[in-house]
């Protein structure tokens, strides 16, 4: 369409006066610019001069949009953690000081999405829409803005659900030794938090690309990618990224803690931390101390998981759940960095090599593993059918130590030994198969009521299926009642019990084959 002479003319002499009243208007301000130079650079680190008002862990930006955090404050130099590659950088080259400090961003925009620790996109997915960004290091909340732990939060696994609760807000660390199925444990609780409105962050530090690969591509095929945000260092990415990896992620879970959100987050592991936290610190000529760690290691780990806490109703009520991983060597416990960790934590699940071995999966040494919070983060109807499972199990795993050594036992000492080999069987899960609350208590229900123990050894696998199966047919009522933190009543006994024996009548063996045998 054309426009009329006039027309067009009015248009124009309208466009410059608008450009003569902004030129106007327009007052040029000077902005100052605090640049510094690299004096060296490291694996890992830069040493830069000429940037007397930079502060602790401010950003500092390096060419080629590299950026680093002020991590040694001198007198005379900066000691800088490189966030990115920096093989390109040399002495001599420009440092811009930013003025703030690392922050990431956050919003529902990054549920179902694989970011590295300064929220660039890993996934080819396009660029994250976040609502805000907040820095990665934040002060945890106050003892009077927390509230008790007291609500359950179910793994579905069933060795962790009866004996060593986890509750919303607590700390529970996973360790034992390398390839004993810790990173299972925790992908397995990631997946049972489906449909159960428990929001997940999943953070890989320093770990093989490939099983970081498996550990998605498991979360994608069970549909909880879709509530997870996952943040992932590699083990060749540099020292600085898997060093602020677990405090990105926190921030990015503390985001929906704050909006009233139960939130699960996974630290896969702390050991790789320590180990980036170690390399950084004796590069830039920080003491060592034990075991060629710094002194402030504990304190790097105790203000990351001081962070994890349930929060008061007049905050939102909103609770993050840590589940920190480490790697012991050679099943030492006492090591410098496990017994931080177990001090500062609020519990431990331990995987026994040995257990593992034996095909006893997941290999979680009772024993040795406990939840300080215990009882008062499970729901009564556990405690009523787990409170004697326990205390069974030790004496069970005794008694089987001193049966191995040829010893003669009396009738009561056999029958306690068969019986807790009934429980391990029914302890036994496979991995990716979290299972619900009302089968657990099934199976739990048949083994304090020692339906198990006319059951042949290897016919347990399909008695204890049969069990989980025959829970489909419990009354509603009673699982509703269970499910909302209800007591375990006779009536309810009664009821899950009936098809329960039903189920294991096909795996009882008769009288006339019990008489022969």
């Amino acid at each position: 369409m054309k426009l009329a002479p006039d027309l067009l003319q009015a248009t124009f002499e309208q466009t410059f006066s608008i450009l003569q009243q902004a030129r106007r208007s327009f007052s040029p301000q000077l902005q100052p610019r605090e640049i510094g130079t690299i004096t060296s650079i490291a694996t890992g680190i830069a040493k830069v001069s000429g940037l007397p008002g930079v502060g602790f862990e401010e950003v500092l930006k390096f060419p080629s949009d590299i950026f680093g955090i002020a991590f040694n404050v001198d007198e005379d130099e900066i000691g800088a953690v490189l966030l990115g590659d920096y093989w390109h950088l040399q002495a001599g080259d420009e440092v811009e000081r930013c003025g703030h400090l690392v922050d990431v961003p956050v919003g529902e925009g990054l549920l179902g999405r694989i970011i590295n620790p300064i929220g660039e996109p890993l996934d080819g997915k396009g660029r994250l829409i976040a609502s805000a960004r907040l820095p990665i290091e934040r002060p945890s909340p106050a003892i009077m803005n927390r509230a008790p732990v007291s609500v359950p939060l179910q793994t579905g696994i069933k060795v962790i659900d009866a004996l060593i609760p986890v509750g919303l807000g607590q700390r529970e660390l996973i360790l034992g030794d390398r390839q004993t199925g810790k990173t299972a444990i925790a992908v397995d609780t990631i997946l049972n938090q489906r449909d159960k409105n428990v929001l997940c962050v999943y953070c890989a530090i320093g770990q093989r690309a490939s099983g970081v690969a498996k550990v998605i591509a498991t979360l994608h095929e069970q549909g909880a990618l879709e509530y997870t945000v996952v943040v992932v260092t590699e083990g060749n990415d540099p020292p600085g990224l898997a060093y602020i990896a677990p405090y990105a992620a926190t921030s990015i879970a503390e985001y929906f803690m704050q909006q009233g959100r139960d939130v699960l987050i996974v630290y896969d592991d702390l050991t790789h931390h320590a180990r980036a936290y170690r390399e950084l610190s004796l590069l830039l000529r920080r003491p060592p101390g034990r075991e060629a760690f710094p002194g402030d290691i504990f304190y790097i780990h105790s203000r990351l998981l001081e962070r994890a806490t349930h929060l008061s109703p007049n905050l939102g009520g909103g609770s993050l759940t840590a589940l920190p991983i480490i790697e012991t060597e050679a099943q030492d416990i006492s090591a410098y960095i496990p017994t931080n960790l177990i001090s500062i934590t609020d519990g431990q699940i331990y995987l026994s090599p040995s257990l593992f071995e034996l095909g006893v999966l997941p290999a979680i040494d009772v024993g040795k593993s406990v939840s300080r919070v215990g009882g008062k983060a499970q729901r009564a109807a556990y405690r009523a059918v787990a409170s004697n499972l326990k205390l069974a199990y030790g004496q069970f795993e005794e008694l089987e130590t001193f049966a191995s050594f040829g010893a003669r036992l009396d009738d009561s000492t056999l029958k306690i030994i068969d019986h807790g080999r009934r429980i391990r069987a029914c302890l036994k899960q496979a991995e990716s198969t979290p299972i619900s609350m009302i089968e657990q208590i099934a199976v739990l229900l048949a083994l304090t009521a020692n339906l198990f123990d006319e059951i042949p050894l290897d016919a347990m696998n399909e008695a204890e299926l049969a069990v989980r199966v025959a829970a489909a047919d419990v009354p509603a009522e009673v699982s509703a009642r269970l499910e909302s933190a209800g007591k375990l009543t006779d009536e309810d006994r009664n009821a899950i019990l009936q098809p329960v024996r039903d189920a294991l009548t096909l795996f009882t063996p008769s009288k006339e084959l019990k008489e022969i045998t």
